[in-house]
Formats: structure tokens, sequence, C-alpha cells
């Protein structure tokens, strides 16, 4: 009954959001050509400052470059494992599998592609977040798009025009927080918990209610305590899982290392000249990048969101850092994801055209070890709580811009978002897709407005600090 009511709902805002403009047989959606068209300009305009700013940003997360008494609320690290645990996610799972079951092995392709060159747009927002992030009357810190879009454009004579585009922004934010973080997270989760416990005989069938709201309770014990609660949790959770899930896809990847030469080629050969998928190179060029905006959120503003809460009196420092994140979701865990998918199955028969998530690379997993699902149950069902929590932040704080940081905004949303995370198992995984992927791509069109009209803001505030940087070497 809840999936009846909810898919027109779904495929009324894809149907707003996904304006598209025919390219032969090929539908290109303009908010990816956007998105497309934002990391590249910044990938050139910041002179490859994903590739020259690298080892900087490592030195910045281990704290070599911390000065004390700096305004903030979380670490440098803090800050990144909090963003990083709302952008890898079951979506790091689920969507290259989405991905590669669609247009083939060649969708992984573009997908990295996507990641490297969305490290300069995640360096931009970030850099913004922090510039034009208020503190609260309570001390606590609010940052993100609708604030550098308000406070940033009034300074540049335009406040209608930022408070606009502000208040869009954070009501983005605050509704699509409970389908990409609530809704999505919660549905894979259990779905993958079913199959780990049986399939469709599991104990667990028909019963997501339940499941859904036991996670509820666990994400509500975090949540209430705001970002420094969710930044301890973070600091902790996101390093194990992430090592958890990397040492075991390498283990299932070693275990079919005669199969990897094929499989490289097959991404690198289907990413130019794919079978199957109409449209062809660019069709997959396209479903790759829309993939892989929704797991590493370049060009999306959300994660700048928590990177604002940093303690730092430089924001370039933590555009840096957010730099890892692309890097970690999309070129690490996202490529690992391709590869233990391509090697376990024939490349050949991916492109099957069916919406499969974390179910195929489970599948995959089981093609070396038959025990593997349940290890992989446990990473999904991490990656789901991770991204729970922090996108809860995301979609409080655009509450907080709309109506202020008063104690009922934040119980009653945050009250709300959990309710969202019980839905989530009861509803199919088609129309989450349609409705998470409305509305990230829906905060895109704000933030990279913005993004461009800052940009040589950005471009100057970079040159001043790699100068003193290098004067001080």
């Amino acid at each position: 009954m809840i999936d009846q009511a909810f898919r027109p709902v779904a495929k009324f805002a894809a149907d707003i959001v996904f304006v598209s403009i025919p390219i032969g047989q090929l539908e290109l959606p303009l908010i990816v050509l956007f998105l497309i068209s934002g990391a590249t300009f910044f990938t050139f305009y910041l002179r490859f400052i994903n590739l020259r700013g690298f080892w900087h940003a490592i030195r910045i997360v281990m704290g070599k470059e911390d000065k004390e008494g700096e305004e903030g609320e979380v670490s440098h690290f803090q800050a990144l494992t909090t963003a990083v645990s709302g952008t890898v996610g079951v979506g790091n799972i689920a969507h290259v599998a989405v991905a590669v079951s669609v247009g083939g092995a060649g969708a992984a392709f573009w997908m990295v592609v996507a990641g490297f060159l969305g490290m300069a747009s995640k360096f931009a927002e970030c850099t913004l977040g922090v510039k034009y992030r208020t503190e609260n009357p309570d001390g606590t810190v609010s940052g993100g798009p609708m604030f550098f879009l308000h406070k940033g454009l009034a300074e540049k004579g335009w406040p209608k025009l930022g408070r606009v585009l502000g208040s869009y922004y954070a009501i983005c934010i605050a509704i699509g927080s409970l389908g990409v973080g609530a809704m999505f997270q919660s549905n894979q989760a259990y779905q993958q918990f079913v199959a780990a416990t049986g399939g469709e005989e599991s104990w667990a069938a028909g019963w997501g209610w339940v499941f859904g709201l036991v996670l509820a309770l666990l994400v509500a014990i975090v949540i209430m305590g705001g970002i420094q609660s969710i930044a301890r949790v973070t600091e902790k959770l996101v390093p194990f899982m992430a090592l958890l899930y990397i040492g075991t896809g390498l283990f299932v990847i070693a275990s079919n290392a005669d199969r990897i030469p094929a499989g490289l080629v097959a991404i690198v050969q289907g990413a130019f000249s794919p079978d199957g998928l109409e449209g062809g190179a660019i069709g997959v060029l396209i479903l790759g990048f829309r993939r892989a905006a929704f797991s590493n959120e370049a060009g999306i503003g959300s994660s700048s969101i928590a990177h604002a809460a940093v303690r730092t009196g430089e924001p370039i420092t933590q555009g840096f850092v957010a730099m890892l994140e692309p890097f970690i979701d999309t070129l690490i865990v996202c490529s690992i994801t391709a590869l233990v998918i391509v090697t376990a199955f024939d490349p050949g028969t991916l492109a099957t055209g069916e919406l499969n998530g974390v179910l195929l690379t489970s599948a995959a997993f089981e093609q070396v070890v038959s025990w593997f699902p349940p290890v992989l149950s446990l990473v999904v069902v991490l990656f789901a709580y991770s991204t729970l929590i922090s996108w809860s932040y995301y979609g409080l704080e655009g509450c907080i811009y709309l109506f202020g940081p008063g104690r009922g905004i934040r119980v009653g949303f945050n009250a709300l978002y959990c309710l969202f995370g019980v839905i989530g198992c009861t509803t199919s995984l088609v129309a989450i897709l349609d409705f998470t992927d409305a509305m990230i791509f829906a905060m895109a069109f704000a933030n990279l407005i913005g993004l461009f009209i800052f940009a040589p803001t950005i471009r100057s505030e970079l040159d001043v600090y790699w100068s003193r940087i290098s004067a001080e070497r």
C-alpha cells in the first residue's frame, strides 16, 4: 500500500528533474551534462588540484597543518569521516551493480572518471561551505550550499537571489535526505539481510518494518547528540567498515586473479564500444556519471554541510581534505566493487537491464566463498547505518536554515527521518531510485550555479594559500 502510493510521487519528481535533450536515439538529462561540465571545468580551472593537492590533503588529515584555538566543532579527520560516511554507503555496492547490470562493464570506467573529475568540484564546494558558515546561538556551527549561496550572493549585492537559491537548496536537502539517506539505505540493508538469511525462505522476509524499526532506533541514539556525536561514531566506524569491505573485496579479486586481465579489458572496451545499451558509448558515459554522482555526491554540495563544522581558520584547507572523499568513495571502493563483479561473472553477460542492486554484488562474492554473503551483509548494514546518521545531519541543517536552530526543529526532524527509515524497508527499490535520483540531482542546480559564480574567489584564495605554503617551506 505504501509502495503503491509512493511510486507516482517518485515518478513525478524524476520527470521534473530529468529534463533531457535528444541526441540521436539517446536522451541526455541536462543535469547530468551540468555535473559533467562542472567537474571538468573545475579540474582545469583549478589547474588539476585533484592531482597537485593530493598529498597536501593527506598532511592536513594527519593533523600536520593544525593550529591551536581554531573555531569549529570537529577535527579535519572527523569532518572527513562524517562526510565519507555519507558517501561511502550502500550506493558503493548497489549503484555499481546497477550501472554494470544496465550498461555493462564499461559503466565502471566512467564512474572512475567521474570520481577523479569530481574531486575538483568537491574542493570548490567544501571550501565555500566553510568560508560562509555561521555560528548558532547555542555554539553549534551550520554551513553548506544554502549558507554560502545566501551570504555569498548577499556580499555580491544579490541578497534576494541568494535567499531564493539558499531556500531552494535547503528544501531539496531536507526532503531529499529522507530518500537518499533514510529510505534507500535502510531498503538495501534489509534486502541484503533477507538474502543472507535464506532469501524468500528467510524468517525476516515480510518483516521489513521490524528491521527498519530496530535500525531507526540505533540511528536515533546517535543523531540526537548532533554533529559531535555523529563524528565520534563515524571516526571509528568508517575506517573499520571501509577496511573490512576493501579487504574482503581484494580477497575475492585475488581469488579470481586469472580473470582480472579480461575484466579490465571488458571495462575499457565497454566504455567506448558497449553492446546492447541504447546510445552506445554516450549512453554508458551518462549512466556512469549518473550513478557516480549518487555515490560520491561531487557537485551536489551535501557533504560540504559536514565539512563546515571543521575546526579551522582557513576554509581552503578543508577543500583539500574534501577531495579525498571521491578518491576513497569512487576510485577505491567503487572500483573494487566493479572488479569483484567483472571477475566473478562473464563481462559479456552483465548488461541484463535488471536493477539487481546489492544482490548482484552479493552473488559475485558468493562465487568465491559460499559464506561471504553474511560478511557482505554486515558491511552493507554498517554502510547503511553510517550513511543514515550522516544524512540525518544534512537534512537537519536544511531545516535549521529554513526554520532556525530551535530544539523543536531538531527533535521533530530527527523523528521524521527515523520514520522514513522504517518506511524504506517496505518500499520497492525502483520507486526509491526514482525519488532519490530526483532529489539529489535537484540540489545540484543551485549548488553548481553558486560554484560557477564564486569560481574566481576560490582560485584567488587557492593561489594565495599555495604561495604562503611554498614560502613557509
